[in-house]
C-alpha cells in the first residue's frame, strides 16, 4: 500500500528526467531564496531585476497590481520607510514549492509564504500566511518572476465569510 502511494507521487518520466526535473526544483528554490533575501534588505534595484520589464505584481493590501520594474522597485522602497517608522523588520519564508513546467517554457508556480515580524528588542512572530502564485521565464540567461499573484489567507477568509 505505500509503495502505490509513493509511486502516485512520483514524477513520471525517466530516471534522467527526474534527475533534470530536481536540478530545475533547486535552482528555483535558490531563486526564491536569493529573491527574498533582496526583498527582505531593502536592495529595490536588485530585487526589481528579478521580474522582467513589464512584469505584473498583484497583493491584496494594494488597490492594483504593480506594473513593471520601476513600479516594483518603488514599492520597495515604500516598504522600507513603513518598515523603518514601524520598528519591525520583515522576513518572508517561501516553502512547499509546487513547481510545474509549461510546454511553452515557463515555469508555473505555487509556493507558501510565512511573513514573519519582529519588533525591535522583541520576539518574532508570524504576522501573515500567504500564496505565491507566479509564471517564471527564462530571459539573458536568468529566471525571472513574469506575473506573481500574492493571497493572504487572513483576507481570503474575511471575503468568503462576507459572501
Amino acid at each position: 500500500m505505500a509503495t502505490e502511494m509513493l509511486r502516485a507521487v512520483e514524477p513520471a518520466g525517466s530516471q534522467e528526467s527526474q534527475e533534470e526535473f530536481g536540478a530545475l526544483y533547486a535552482r528555483i528554490q535558490q531563486f526564491y531564496a536569493h529573491q527574498m533575501q533582496l526583498f527582505d534588505n531593502h536592495d529595490a534595484e536588485r530585487w526589481a531585476g528579478t521580474f522582467t520589464e513589464d512584469a505584473v505584481f498583484a497583493v491584496p493590501t494594494l488597490d492594483e497590481p504593480v506594473r513593471g520594474r520601476a513600479g516594483l522597485a518603488a514599492n520597495v522602497r515604500r516598504n522600507k520607510i513603513q518598515q523603518e517608522r514601524s520598528g519591525e523588520q520583515l522576513r518572508h519564508w517561501i516553502g512547499m514549492l509546487d513547481l510545474q513546467p509549461q510546454a511553452d517554457g515557463t515555469l508555473h508556480t505555487r509556493a507558501y509564504a510565512l511573513v514573519y515580524a519582529t519588533p525591535r528588542g522583541g520576539e518574532s512572530k508570524v504576522s501573515r500566511t500567504c500564496v505565491l502564485q507566479d509564471v517564471l521565464v527564462r530571459t539573458r540567461g536568468k529566471w525571472r518572476t513574469r506575473s506573481r499573484l500574492v493571497t493572504r489567507d487572513d483576507l481570503a477568509l474575511a471575503t468568503e465569510s462576507a459572501a
